[in-house]
């Protein structure tokens, strides 16, 4: 049985993992904003950046990308993620039904906010989120990178997320 993994953020452009096949898809349920503190890769606990997760809303949708994992590579693989993702307890893993672009519906790992964690920060303005973006790093680089990334892949695969573009925009001339 093929294992899925859902990808909306940094999993877009650094899965990390052999995949087999990508399908873009749906997420009913949730929606990708950036509603968490990072203090490990892309801040740090004195000053923490964000990170896009998945913030449950009952009538939102998130599109991403449905990841294939390459056969005999999905132990190593589910391994490898929680090690990313699980680092500080604020994602859960969730297995949950996403609807391929093509009509299929597949059950994929999925990682999802706590919203009772305490890296939780749901509902921040936009321009909140652009000033803190605009200066954080983290151990795996800058916050800006992570921003400019996903927004970039989001694009490469025919996604419109207004709020990245407008973060984007806004973080470029902060930067500047």
């Amino acid at each position: 049985m093929t294992m899925w993994v859902f990808g909306y953020g940094s999993l877009l452009w650094n899965p990390g993992f052999p995949v087999a096949r990508s399908e873009r898809a749906t997420l009913h349920g949730y929606a990708r904003s950036f509603c968490m503190h990072s203090i490990h890769h892309r801040g740090t606990e004195k000053e923490p950046g964000l990170v896009l997760a998945l913030d449950e809303q009952p009538d939102a949708l998130c599109t991403g990308l449905a990841l294939a994992v390459e056969a005999g590579h999905e132990e190593r693989t589910l391994a490898e993620l929680r090690e990313r993702e699980l680092i500080s307890s604020a994602y859960l893993e969730r297995m949950l039904d996403v609807h391929l672009d093509c009509g299929q519906i597949v059950n994929a790992v999925t990682y999802v906010i706590d919203a009772h964690h305490v890296q939780y920060c749901g509902g921040l303005p936009l321009e909140e989120q652009a000033q803190i973006i605009a200066r954080a790093v983290g151990g795996r680089g800058p916050n800006t990178e992570y921003l400019y990334n996903t927004a970039s892949h989001l694009t490469e695969i025919g996604l419109h997320d207004s709020d990245l573009e407008w973060l984007s925009q806004r973080v470029r001339t902060i930067s500047a």
